[in-house]
């Protein structure tokens, strides 16, 4: 399906896209009919440009002003020039990326340039530039629009994506060798990448040469006074004092008479900068150029391009003009010669902006960012990381050091698991953890670089892992729940809810399933994670949200969806009162809702050998202990001391209650186990145990001293059974 049509004195050029009515329809549902538009621009020559809605006539669209937009991302574009100018004989395709130019060609017999786009998760501004010769001279031909989501709204949710990230992490969203660009202006505060200087010079660099040649042909001289020694018959010009000293040697020819002459001079203060100027911008130039160039996607025309100003840059260094021009030792005072004079106020302005700090606000200058996918994943993460800081209500603890990093280029990312790692600590106490956990390619599985965490089969790496410190069940105890961000959207429910992909959340169940705990000084794998949640760009009502079954499933099973977008508070808010409710909640209520993935135990997998405990009841902290010795309690509290609060309380399986003086009756099944606090006691930690399914023994037996009870004591089954022999237990147990 054509979509637009330009007409210019040389050709004819026809966007296509087999798939537009159902992208405009996905995009419009989204994002609203409204933000789908775009400004267009082109270079001279274009006799008129078109919008080619299918069953209505052409629509024109004027230079510079709001019209339907026709690029979205992860689409493919065909692309069509068909030269009505019989004089052409060549064209191609220019882009920085070499993939891009390969996927045009041009049909010489019918002067026709064909290939396609695909923008994949770039969004923001683009341009496509052809090439082409006639007769011999070469023409260029520029048209520009914008590349627009169809998830989000670029007009309003990127830009609101970008202030969060840049408020975080300064820089983090700048990228190179994308297919679009943004629009960013200088700023009094902030950092100065490379990246940044690149991006201003690409922009520069023609006038700056232009200037710095056009010094060089007509430069500003000043004159100086030049001290000689001339005879007589060489002197032209004679003052008064030479007058007096020729009469007095008019007999002597060889004398040599000192003369003072002006003559002009290019060793001045703005020549000096110049020759400062144009070295530290070829020296960094071409430093960068180099490494842009161990890219491997970056085209043969681009790679000519750096090569060609390099050396244009490396030749005016080596003028003869130089060679009388001293070393720069800085502007001791202003200079109206820089900045007013022909060709020194450019090279002065070019040296100034590459100095200078930027921000991603609109302005005149271009800087590519990182695409939505990337960025959307970078600001899930921040969002996560605010919600848990907020519900805290405590102060965060980075590592400012190592929170950002060199990628090889001169992009910043954010760093893997320790070096994204945030603390969240009360009183030096560390109540929460957060880690990102970015993938740089497709891949890339890396483990997810958590202390204890333990993946012994495939790497897996989720994009988020939050861990609370949990300490009523088990001191230290923590509870790991993995974020992964989605930027995609399945579908809509028939309530009008965006859905996650499913594929997703079957990764989610993957991670969990996988992911295991290996504790301090043990080998023994333990299940670790209680719950994995998708963050995608949906949208719809709260209230529908709430009973779609993504959402439903995080209280079925720990698996589900959170719809999470900029500038949606609404369903914020499901998010932000989830993460409460894993923050507030004991360690115990959490287990609980746990049941279907993690049985009834958080860090312990069933053991192979179940594991018994012979347990005296006290009855200052137990209401009726006839009900407990009597198979019919449903909750019994460890008397006097507890086990050490290192012990894993979860190993326990059974439990046979016992007072001094009587028989050993039978046994309970645990269900849980968690630790209390009992205010006013001599010994205040105790555990209490939820029991059932009492078993009645078959030769009750006599418990004897209070040295044979195994108070806190966890024992192995043939341990139990060597005491119920010596205390003559006939039972099976």
């Amino acid at each position: 399906m054509e979509l637009l049509k330009i007409v210019h004195q040389d050709f004819e050029m026809y966007i296509e896209c087999t798939k537009s009515d159902g992208i405009w329809e996905k995009a419009k549902r989204n994002v609203g009919e409204e933000n789908l538009t775009s400004t267009y621009t082109w270079s001279e020559g274009v006799v008129s440009v078109e919008r080619l809605p299918e069953g209505d006539n052409p629509q024109p669209i004027a230079m510079g002003e709001p019209a339907p937009a026709i690029f979205f991302d992860n689409a493919d574009y065909p692309i069509w020039v068909e030269f009505t100018n019989p004089k052409v004989t060549s064209a191609r395709f220019c882009s920085m990326l070499q993939a891009d130019n390969e996927r045009f060609s041009f049909h010489k017999r019918g002067r026709i340039l064909s290939g396609f786009l695909n923008y994949g998760n770039d969004i923001g501004r683009s341009e496509i530039h052809i090439i082409y010769n006639i007769e011999g001279q070469t023409h260029t031909f520029t048209f520009g629009y914008e590349v627009l989501s169809t998830k989000l709204n670029y007009h309003e949710h990127w830009k609101q994506i970008i202030e969060d990230i840049e408020t975080e992490y300064r820089m983090l969203s700048l990228d190179y060798m994308k297919r679009t660009f943004h629009g960013f202006s200088p700023d009094k505060e902030g950092d100065r990448p490379d990246l940044v200087w690149w991006s201003v010079f690409q922009g520069e660099q023609e006038k700056f040469i232009k200037a710095v040649r056009s010094i060089i042909e007509r430069p500003r001289h000043r004159l100086h006074n030049i001290s000689t020694f001339q005879r007589a018959d060489m002197l032209r010009r004679i003052s008064s004092n030479i007058e007096n000293e020729l009469a007095e040697h008019r007999r002597e020819p060889a004398h040599l008479y000192h003369v003072e002459e002006q003559t002009p001079s290019n060793d001045t203060q703005e020549n000096r900068f110049l020759k400062y100027a144009l070295g530290e911008i070829t020296s960094k130039y071409e430093t960068l150029k180099n490494r842009i160039e161990a890219i491997r996607n970056t085209s043969d025309s681009m790679r000519e391009e750096m090569k060609t100003m390099l050396a244009t840059m490396k030749q005016l260094q080596h003028n003869p003009f130089f060679r009388t021009v001293g070393r720069f030792k800085g502007l001791t005072q202003e200079s109206l010669i820089l900045q007013k004079a022909s060709g020194y106020s450019q090279v002065y302005r070019t040296w100034n902006l590459l100095r200078r700090a930027y921000s991603l606000n609109d302005g005149i200058y271009r800087l590519q960012s990182k695409d939505i996918a990337t960025l959307y994943e970078i600001w899930c993460f921040i969002e996560v990381s605010h919600i848990v800081k907020n519900q805290l209500g405590i102060d965060t603890e980075v590592d400012h050091r190592n929170r950002m990093e060199m990628n090889g280029m001169f992009t910043w990312e954010l760093g893997k698991g320790e070096h994204s790692r945030i603390l969240f600590k009360k009183d030096n106490v560390a109540l929460a953890e957060l880690v990102y956990n970015p993938k740089h390619t497709e891949k890339e599985n890396d483990n997810i670089s958590m202390e204890n965490i333990y993946v012994p089969t495939v790497a897996q790496k989720p994009d988020i892992v939050l861990q609370l410190t949990k300490d009523d069940m088990q001191k230290g105890m923590k509870m790991t729940y993995l974020f992964d961000a989605k930027y995609r959207i399945d579908g809509r429910d028939s309530r009008g809810v965006d859905t996650p992909p499913e594929d997703a959340i079957n990764q989610m169940h993957r991670y969990r399933d996988a992911i295991y705990y290996k504790g301090r000084g043990s080998e023994e794998l333990k299940k670790e994670v209680i719950g994995g949640y998708i963050l995608f760009p949906g949208d719809g009502e709260p209230a529908d949200v709430e009973v779609s079954r993504f959402y439903r499933t995080i209280d079925e099973v720990n698996i589900g969806a959170f719809p999470l977008r900029p500038k949606d508070e609404r369903n914020r808010a499901l998010l932000e009162n989830f993460i409460k409710g894993l923050i507030d909640n004991a360690a115990t209520e959490i287990l609980a809702d746990a049941i279907p993935q993690k049985g009834m135990f958080y860090s312990n997998t069933e053991p192979k050998e179940p594991t018994y405990m012979i347990l005296t009841i006290d009855d200052c902290v137990n209401a009726d202990v006839d009900s407990i010795l009597a198979g019919k309690a449903s909750t019994i509290i460890m008397g006097r001391k507890g086990m050490e609060e290192t012990k894993d309380i979860q190993s326990v399986r059974y439990i046979a209650p016992a007072i001094n003086g009587c028989h050993i009756t039978g046994y309970y099944k645990v269900k849980s186990a968690r630790w209390i606090e009992l205010a006013g006691e001599e010994y205040p930690i105790r555990i209490t145990f939820d029991v059932a399914d009492w078993t009645t023994l078959d030769a009750p037996a006599k418990f004897g001293l209070v040295r044979y009870a195994y108070r806190g004591v966890c024992k192995t089954k043939e341990e139990f059974f060597k005491h119920c022999k010596e205390q003559r237990i006939n039972s099976t147990l």
